[in-house]
């Protein structure tokens, strides 16, 4: 296991999910897949999601979405998500713990799960909801800060999120938001 893994896995060993606030309490429940290649180069995955899409098309984002009525619990849709849209079977992802939850535009309480697989574990994107999945080194996120940061007006909220520029991929928004709440579990308080 490489020391950034461990880093992140003591930093998050006694997180829980948050409950939404008060404001958003009657809201539908989102989740998203943090999920970290382990290897001697760790990487963060992420996918493109395909442009025909009604919510967040041609947008990158972490694998999730809503927590259906028939999932068990919200971790259990997170795992349902992840294998919907990159194939990864759900007894797979080892869970490291979870990081503070997010408004997105569309009104929804999102609960980010850190997560890793092994460095062999194949990636199955779905046609239908991924156009492409990438993977970025967790070195590339220490030596390359984001150069700008974005205004996000959320449900009575300004928020300033940084936006990442990877091989073309243009990185922002909520799935950046929780990027750099993970970066910021890893630097410490």
């Amino acid at each position: 296991m490489s020391s950034i893994i461990g880093v992140i896995e003591a930093a998050l060993r006694n997180s829980e999910p948050l409950a939404p606030p008060a404001s958003l309490s009657d809201s539908p429940l989102a989740v998203v897949m943090v999920l970290i290649r382990e290897g001697s180069e760790p990487t963060l995955i992420l996918t493109q999601r395909t442009s025909n899409l009604s919510s967040h098309g041609g947008e990158v984002a972490w694998p999730g979405g809503r927590v259906d009525p028939e999932d068990a619990t919200p971790w259990s849709a997170c795992l349902r998500e992840t294998l919907e849209e990159i194939g990864v079977p759900t007894q797979i992802p080892r869970l490291l713990g979870v990081l503070p939850g997010e408004v997105s535009k569309f009104g929804l309480w999102v609960t980010p799960y850190v997560c890793t697989i092994g460095e062999d574990q194949p990636l199955l994107p779905n046609p239908d909801e991924v156009a492409s999945v990438f993977e970025v080194p967790w070195r590339w996120l220490n030596a390359h800060p984001p150069r700008e940061v974005e205004r996000l007006d959320r449900h009575g909220q300004t928020q300033w999120a940084p936006v990442y520029q990877y091989e073309g991929y243009r990185i922002w928004g909520l799935t950046a938001l929780i990027l750099a709440s993970l970066l910021r579990v890893c630097r410490g308080p």
